[in-house]
């Protein structure tokens, strides 16, 4: 159970959110799930059928957020390591964003 005051939501988005990384697009989507956390920023979490995972290669870095579960990440093979992250089991509380996506560095487009 999170801390008292401690809280996390998601929702489906609709926003276009656009991931690149030295000229090529990682991930493009209008259906982002909205990740809410206090004291965080939004994350926005990418459906991996948006996401061009033939482009990214597993990482061996693991993290465990009590919130959310343990995260696997992947990197660029030859360029930055873990740009992204996401919760093959997430906890229950947010199961929604299982295997979705999250990069550090996302545009949004628009919020249509």
């Amino acid at each position: 159970m999170p801390p008292l005051g401690h809280r996390i939501t998601v929702e489906q988005g609709s926003a276009h959110v656009r991931v690149e990384r030295d000229g090529q697009v990682l991930a493009e989507s209008r259906r982002p799930l909205l990740l809410h956390e206090t004291g965080l920023p939004v994350r926005y979490y990418l459906p991996p059928e948006d996401v061009r995972t033939e482009l990214l290669t597993p990482s061996p870095t693991r993290t465990h957020c009590p919130f959310k579960g343990d995260a696997s990440y992947w990197s660029l093979p030859g360029g930055p390591e873990d740009v992204a992250w996401a919760y093959p089991e997430p906890k229950p509380e947010v199961a929604g964003i299982k295997d979705h996506f999250c990069f550090y560095d996302t545009q949004v487009e628009d919020a249509q």
